[in-house]
């Protein structure tokens, strides 16, 4: 039974990851990605210093 008890944690860790990896991956793109790109574009031409 100790062999049971040593694996139970990473493959619960192993399981968690996956979910975590596939739920990061669904979520990319669609319709909040043009928002979210055009939101860091803003900051990101807000920080640039200005050359002569």
């Amino acid at each position: 039974m100790q062999y049971i008890e040593a694996l139970t944690p990473p493959t619960v860790m192993a399981i968690a990851f996956g979910l975590m990896i596939r739920t990061l991956f669904r979520n990319q793109g669609g319709a909040a990605a043009a928002r979210e790109d055009a939101a860091s574009d803003a900051i990101i031409t807000g920080q640039r210093v200005p050359q002569d």
